[in-house]
């Protein structure tokens, strides 16, 4: 299967006053078309600056950034994001809101059919109903459903979402996995996750990559088995605990906590 994303190589440091400050050191990672990948690692060892790279909002210091054999030099209207905060404006509805995208990128279709896309995407979530609502009366995990529509609402080809749920009480992120994963069967997208969750990241993608500290490079790649239509029992089978004792033993080594060449239980 092609590759949609492809990083190559990538270093990026930040200018701080005592000096540069590097974040990704060589970084190489590769997401088919289709696929879904988290990507988790300790605080601070580059997770968000890579969604930045990926969607073009920076450029790296050295290495490449491509999107369908295209080497990305700046922001594509291809990609769609999603963040912790849903940044949505309290002075429009939920459902201009997730229109906004469509007023900032052109497009071809007409406002009428704007509007449908929209309320299928609002319906799709949940959130039919509640199209003329303000931000301010919905509750947190209502709103990331409408800031989930907002990055969805012009079929974006890569989908990325940087920690969308982590702010969300314990129910309600549990609520949305299944959510995202409806959304992914309807509505097909390159996904790239970052997330400090590992049962999130086995339930919602292909492959889970942990980068190393910081400067990060990728430390692990987890296939995620493909085994139908997910739910949330699987993350309390045998098969679940193997992974996710996997991902914590690769966090500690990332953290300098556990020897690289020590056997995960």
């Amino acid at each position: 299967m092609e590759n949609l994303i492809e990083i190559k190589g990538v270093r990026h440091a930040y200018t701080t006053a005592s000096g540069p400050l590097p974040v990704l050191d060589g970084l190489e990672l590769a997401v088919p078309e289709g696929g879904f990948v988290a990507v988790v690692g300790p605080s601070g060892c580059g997770k968000s600056t890579l969604t930045r790279l990926i969607a073009g909002l920076m450029k790296p210091d050295e290495g490449e950034v491509w999107l369908h054999g295209a080497r990305v030099t700046g922001p594509r209207a291809t990609v769609g994001m999603a963040f912790q905060n849903p940044v949505l404006l309290e002075w429009r509805s939920i459902l201009k809101n997730v229109m906004l995208p469509l007023e900032i990128v052109p497009t071809k279709s007409s406002r009428a059919e704007q509007e449908a896309r929209a309320r299928y995407l609002l319906d799709l979530v949940g959130l039919a109903g509640f199209e003329d609502k303000k931000p301010s009366e919905l509750s947190g995990g209502m709103r990331q459903r409408a800031s989930l529509c907002r990055a969805l609402v012009h079929k974006p080809e890569v989908l990325i979402l940087d920690e969308p749920f982590g702010a969300l009480d314990a129910f309600t992120r549990e609520d949305l996995w299944q959510t995202m994963h409806k959304v992914k069967q309807e509505e097909p997208f390159t996904g790239v996750l970052i997330t400090h969750d590992l049962r999130e990241s086995i339930f919602l993608a292909d492959q889970v990559v942990v980068l190393s500290g910081r400067p990060a490079r990728t430390q692990y790649v987890l296939d995620v088995p493909q085994t139908g239509p997910r739910d949330l029992d699987h993350l309390y089978t045998t098969e679940a605990a193997e992974m996710l004792a996997i991902l914590r033993h690769q966090i500690e080594i990332a953290q300098g906590r556990a020897p690289a060449d020590e056997v995960s239980a």
